[in-house]
């Protein structure tokens, strides 16, 4: 919109608010269109794997060329949200959120290997001051990067997994890569589904997977046996809408505009 607030602004206009106020604050302003537009276009990533049979299996997914941001290319800042707010962004958008096997993937086949920056652990690892500074600590890395290139390192992602419905209420994350291709999270639920940090990141994969030319639906591949061993190691994604659509909807505040007059 021709009257979007860009990153920095975001920033402060959100320094006051609760936790779940800035995700719905988040939420309002991705769902008016104020993102970066290097973030509209998807970029594809293969996944593979071999079946039980032996023979190979892989798919094309589609996914953010970085991680889900408010402002302009130019003047942007990174949002992490709580599992709650990002399936349902992500759902809205026509997206669900990857799995571990994915996020791998899009490390491996990154343009840019960003390095992990973690700052010292605090009660203030949910605050803008930390998403502030963290941001910086990436930006001094990518900064010769162009825009819309496939980008990963900096940021842990939530994920999908079997083990969000065997743990209710909680989020999953997972990433982190060193050099190495090392995670330096593997995959966690020790936090429960509304907890937010500096370090979380949200990537978007496409709904829609490619299968030797043909279009499937994600959810769809996610639960085939014959697919699935290609987009997660755990083989069988047990009801992924359930996941993508958790029964716990976000809370009933309305910021109908939620940054104004700040």
């Amino acid at each position: 919109p021709a009257d979007a607030i860009g990153g920095a602004e975001f920033l402060r206009r959100t320094r006051g608010l609760s936790l779940v106020e800035r995700d719905l604050a988040v939420v309002a302003e991705i769902e008016r269109g104020n993102v970066p537009s290097f973030l509209n276009r998807l970029t594809p990533v293969t996944v593979h794997s071999k079946a039980r049979s032996g023979r190979d299996v892989s798919a094309t997914v589609w996914v953010t060329p970085d991680y889900l941001a408010i402002g302009s290319d130019d003047d942007f800042f990174y949002v992490p949200l709580n599992y709650y707010s990002a399936t349902g962004i992500a759902a809205r958008l026509g997206c669900v959120l990857p799995t571990p096997r994915i996020v791998d993937a899009i490390y491996d086949q990154s343009v840019h290997h960003l390095k992990p920056a973690p700052l010292p652990a605090s009660p203030l690892m949910g605050t803008n001051r930390y998403m502030a500074e963290h941001k910086e600590r990436v930006d001094a890395q990518r900064r010769a990067f162009a825009r819309g290139d496939l980008i990963s390192g900096h940021k842990k992602d939530l994920v999908l997994t079997n083990r969000l419905a065997e743990i209710p209420g909680r989020v999953a994350i997972y990433g982190w890569h060193l050099a190495t291709g090392r995670p330096i999270q593997p995959l966690s639920l020790v936090h429960g589904a509304r907890y937010v940090d500096y370090s979380h990141g949200v990537r978007l994969v496409a709904s829609v997977v490619d299968v030797g030319g043909v279009a499937r639906s994600i959810y769809d591949a996610l639960q085939d046996s014959t697919l699935a061993s290609a987009l997660s190691r755990e083989g069988i994604t047990r009801n992924p809408w359930g996941l993508m659509h958790p029964p716990v909807a976000m809370p009933s505040l309305t910021l109908a505009r939620p940054l104004a007059g700040r």
